[in-house]
């Protein structure tokens, strides 16, 4: 096996468990798993991660910060605040059409975390973690436009948050493009109502 630091082993092992989730499923991902996908030796986890929770940790936070990220960006490239939230939300949704598979992990890991012994708090700090990116993206856009929401910073999170993750789930089961497309659109309407100058 060719040397490799330790930021870059634990960066192939978390792709690996990604890799393995999409195709087995969450229960399946097992340490050995995950080694065997990335062609390590099983000691080598353990020298990179303390536990199967903390890769588990870091799976959600790399795929929840991908997605923000690319909302971020294209919050960005737009011209005013009902563009900046549409393009928003399509460049998340865009994400949902791309990768599937790994979507539906996260909603495997929530309903594993809960019903595991032990790993309960692993469900508890991925939606706060995914509270905490949708704050800050909706604070980044009040500051970005000259405007403030009408209702407090963590009912709007916790909105946006419900009402993308009850989205993707219904499509994740459905695959109804044109009508999922059309709720977007009115979150997007929606929130553009909720803003009013600073």
């Amino acid at each position: 096996m060719t040397r490799m630091a330790m930021k870059d082993r634990r960066e192939a092992l978390i792709a690996a468990a990604v890799r393995v989730m999409v195709r087995e499923g969450v229960t399946k991902t097992t340490t050995r798993a995950v080694v065997n996908e990335a062609d390590m030796p099983l000691g080598v986890f353990h020298y990179c991660f303390n536990s199967r929770e903390e890769l588990l940790q870091e799976v959600i936070t790399r795929m929840t910060d991908a997605s923000v990220t690319a909302a971020k960006e294209a919050f960005g490239q737009a011209g005013d605040l009902a563009s900046g939230i549409s393009k928003s939300l399509q460049a998340f949704w865009q994400g949902v059409e791309k990768a599937p598979g790994e979507h539906l992990v996260t909603y495997e890991l929530t309903g594993y975390a809960l019903r595991q012994a032990g790993f309960e708090d692993l469900a508890r700090r991925q939606y706060a973690h995914y509270l905490r990116l949708h704050e800050e993206l909706l604070r980044e856009v009040a500051e970005r436009n000259a405007i403030q929401w009408t209702v407090p910073l963590p009912v709007l999170a916790r909105y946006l948050n419900s009402v993308l993750d009850g989205l993707t789930l219904c499509w994740l089961v459905d695959r109804d493009d044109d009508h999922t497309r059309e709720v977007l659109r009115l979150t997007g309407e929606h929130l553009t109502t909720l803003a009013s100058p600073a």
